[in-house]
């Protein structure tokens, strides 16, 4: 369907606030949403002389149009969690734990792994998501570790290491909003100038090695510890004691090696585009190939073996669907709201407009593309969305006011605002898929993950100010790092560390 977008000016940042807001206040995401989005039809319908009617009947269109653009999305996360809850019904998950346990005996060894397990699953964000939240969860519960900081380990390790991996979808959408004649080498020359997606991997791991966490996470990890271990006694009482690591390790390892060729084979790579072209030309669907390959190899490796009857299997498969709609419901509202605020009323267009229209110096203008592109992807939901707007006007911008010297830092701060955006907001997919694979309130993953990326993104913004006088990376990288760092010591001294607890 074809929607025509106009400018509403302040107006157009309206729906996104309301949506945020009511969803900090009252901790109910669903209704917080649904009002964002009507608010925006109202907005839209008022101002081209409609009426409530005509704004009702826009929010389902949109809604609609939403889950067909997004209907692979919905297959692939359908068939995944399919897959998940047949490798925990089958003990596969039990026997994994159990395993890993006699590896991984504390906390900052979970927390090391998972961190790691997270940079290696590079192709995609949602598909890291889930897949690290499936296999480390049984982990991480059995060490205390709280399912706050599982959900905020996931979310650091999936869009911030997709922006600078090389081989990713995340890279193919990039280079293809670039103007130049090769777009993927100034994907490249952009990685050093990433500096969210590089300092948000460097505080994982100084957290997940010094165990010094602080503010609600902290106190999210306090109570991890407290809690007794009834929950996962009652977790376990539908999984098979005589599930082996295999029935975990292979399903997952098969769903990973046919979604990266599914990718390639969707994209056409077997038939002569390049690798990094192909996984980039529409990933979901290939994520969706790998998952159904996921699927068959479970189906083959539990009923001959008895592990599951063919009744169960199925009644497993559709139980896991099941448990995919409520965040499922959160997604489609969120694209939905993101719609809104793109493709009617302009929200987009409004906040960018100030890159343009602002009169700093030069050497200021990496750091306010940073600020913008954080509040155009936090208030949208979506890094995509928000760097395929700006780079094409940053890129005329660096052109136009001669500025070519500062063409690559200012797309670093693009793609590293958008990333921060979207990292912290409570309507990204990428925000609602790590509560998701770690099974934490959505809501308590965005408050206890929002103080460490806003952090990040402050030790950042000093960063821009450096790099965009001095145009080299370098320097601003040592800095940031030495500041981020201090600033974890300092806001987490008080107390005890809590990797010096038993567990």
């Amino acid at each position: 369907m074809e929607f025509t977008m106009i400018e509403t000016g302040w107006l157009s940042i309206l729906p996104p606030l309301i949506a945020i807001v009511l969803a900090l206040i009252t901790k109910e995401v669903y209704s917080s949403l649904f009002i964002g989005i009507f608010s925006g039809m109202l907005i839209y319908s008022f101002s081209t002389g409609g009426s409530i009617i005509s704004a009702s009947a826009l929010t389902f269109d949109m809604m609609s149009s939403k889950i067909a653009d997004n209907a692979y999305m919905i297959i692939f996360l359908a068939l995944l969690w399919a897959v998940v809850m047949l490798v925990s019904r089958s003990g596969g998950s039990l026997a994994y734990g159990q395993w890993a346990g006699k590896r991984i005996k504390n906390k900052r060894a979970a927390a090391f792994a998972t961190s790691l397990l997270g940079i290696l699953i590079f192709i995609d964000d949602g598909f890291n998501c889930l897949t690290v939240g499936t296999v480390m969860r049984p982990i991480t519960d059995r060490l205390r570790i709280s399912r706050e900081k599982l959900a905020y380990i996931i979310d650091a390790t999936a869009a911030p290491v997709c922006i600078i991996a090389p081989v990713s979808s995340w890279a193919v959408a990039v280079a293809s909003e670039v103007s130049e004649t090769n777009g993927f080498h100034a994907f490249l020359s952009t990685i050093p100038y990433n500096f969210y997606a590089l300092m948000t991997i460097l505080m994982v791991f100084v957290i997940s090695f010094t165990g010094r966490d602080f503010g609600p996470m902290k106190k999210a990890e306090e109570r991890a510890l407290e809690e007794n271990s009834d929950d996962d006694k009652k977790l376990s009482e539908h999984e098979k004691t005589n599930g082996k690591v295999i029935d975990l390790v292979l399903p997952i390892l098969v769903l990973i090696i046919c979604a990266i060729l599914g990718m390639a084979y969707v994209g056409g790579f077997f038939k002569g585009v390049s690798f990094s072209e192909a996984i980039g030309y529409n990933p979901t669907a290939g994520l969706s190939l790998g998952a159904f390959a996921g699927l068959i190899t479970a189906l083959l490796l539990y009923i001959p073996r008895k592990l599951m009857k063919p009744k169960e299997f199925i009644d497993c498969i559709v139980n896991g669907i099941g448990n995919i709609v409520p965040p499922m419901l959160i997604l489609i509202l969120s694209w939905t709201l993101g719609g809104v605020c793109r493709q009617l009323i302009g929200t987009g267009v409004f906040i960018s407009g100030f890159v343009g229209s602002s009169g700093l110096p030069l050497g200021f203008l990496p750091f306010l593309i940073f600020v913008i592109a954080a509040l155009m992807s936090f208030s949208m939901g979506t890094s995509w969305g928000t760097f395929g707007m700006l780079i094409p006007i940053v890129t005329m911008i660096c052109e136009a006011d001669g500025a070519a010297a500062l063409l690559i830092p200012a797309l670093g701060a693009t793609l590293a605002g958008s990333v921060y955006g979207d990292h912290c907001s409570p309507i990204s997919d990428t925000t609602i898929l790590a509560s998701t694979g770690a099974d934490c309130k959505h809501i308590r993953h965005v408050e206890t993950q929002l103080p460490y990326a806003t952090l990040a993104a402050v030790v950042c913004a000093i960063g821009y100010l450096i790099a965009g006088f001095m145009l080299s990376p370098w320097i601003a990288i040592i800095v940031e790092a030495v500041l981020l760092v201090a600033a974890i010591m300092v806001l987490s001294r008080s107390g005890d560390h809590l990797f010096n607890k038993s567990v």
